[in-house]
């Protein structure tokens, strides 16, 4: 983390500028297309925003990542740990843990409700244990702690000019829209971590079940009935994407041209797995190099327009309006400012 941002965010102790760069520095190693879109957040808000993300990075670690040797039994109990120092942390706006000592410190300057991180934290949990979800309804009870409350953690970082609770829904449909986005990428891996977050009501509905996709998963063949089920479960988050995309000018003028950056680069990831034949149960989905340099590069040229056009406005063009109708194709097809400092 740079010391302008550190600086602009008044943070000058020493053991909490080395927490939050420690958060930057999960940020940017797992949350690649969010890191971007956050470096067009004005450089006092990014240090928060790379706690509470960095955070969220470290604890989804304990629970998945594939090349563990760590038991069942020990990610509970490392979870257990996290959770006993978050509460302190919380509780005394101190840690010895860098990770938790930025996100106490964030909660604190931006009175950020706690009780979204013990959501966060119960969603966690559950996927210790958790391995299918029957219906869409049951999976949206677990994105509520696993999504939709970083929503609502960065709403009071990123500013609104509305009521929050107004902006709330439309943040927390953001956060499921993008988690909704991660599970139509991963459902390979997912499936080698013995989870399927494909409701299972969906999957019924296309004749398709587990044995199935581990069956497409080992041979690496194709099945129209999978084919099908991908393709519904794309609408379905692309209707969430719908539902998300009027939060977008509820926001601090500041703030939307990270957001929308995030909402385009993630709808990409849609784009990429269609365009690859949704051939996620064998391979990963992603945007092309080419397509991501294209959006920095134009957002390079275009910024200083851009913050002269937010001088001008609180709603710059491109953003839709509080209450009006969303046209994706056309949110899509503007360009996308990307600051480099």
């Amino acid at each position: 983390m740079s010391d302008r941002e550190l600086d602009a965010a008044g943070i000058h102790d020493p053991a909490l500028r080395s927490a939050y760069t420690r958060c930057r520095q999960l940020n940017a190693r797992h949350g690649k297309t969010y890191f971007l879109a956050t470096r067009l957040l004005p450089l006092d808000r990014r240090p928060a925003v790379h706690a509470l993300y960095g955070f969220a990075r470290w604890a989804d670690d304990i629970v998945d990542v594939l090349d563990s040797t760590d038991t069942t039994e020990q990610r509970s109990a490392d979870l257990d740990r996290l959770h006993r120092r978050l509460e302190q942390g919380l509780r005394t706006a101190h840690s010895t843990e860098p990770v938790v000592l930025a996100l106490a410190d964030t909660a604190r300057r931006y009175g950020i409700d706690h009780q979204h991180f013990g959501d966060f934290m119960m969603s966690m949990r559950s996927d210790l244990s958790v391995t299918h979800y029957p219906t869409y309804a049951d999976l949206r009870a677990y994105m509520h702690g696993s999504a939709a409350v970083i929503g609502l953690q960065m709403l009071p970082v990123l500013g609104t000019v509305v009521r929050r609770e107004e902006a709330a829904p439309h943040a927390a449909a953001l956060g499921i829209a993008f988690q909704l986005t991660n599970f139509l990428r991963d459902v390979g891996e997912d499936l080698d971590r013995g989870r399927v977050y494909l409701p299972a009501d969906l999957l019924t509905a296309h004749d398709v079940d587990r044995d199935l996709l581990r069956w497409s998963r080992n041979t690496g063949r194709h099945d129209r009935r999978i084919t099908r089920a991908l393709t519904a479960f794309e609408e379905l988050t692309r209707d969430v994407y719908r539902q998300a995309a009027p939060g977008i000018a509820m926001l601090d003028p500041v703030s939307r041209p990270c957001i929308r950056t995030a909402f385009v680069l993630y709808g990409g990831i849609l784009d990429a797995i269609a365009e690859d034949g949704y051939t996620v149960v064998h391979r990963r989905a992603t945007v092309s190099r080419r397509r991501r340099a294209a959006v920095a590069l134009d957002g390079v040229v275009r910024v200083a327009a851009a913050r002269a056009r937010s001088r001008r406005s609180s709603r710059p063009a491109g953003f839709p309006q509080a209450g009006q109708p969303y046209d994706g194709a056309q949110l899509a097809s503007q360009p996308v400012p990307v600051e480099v400092a």
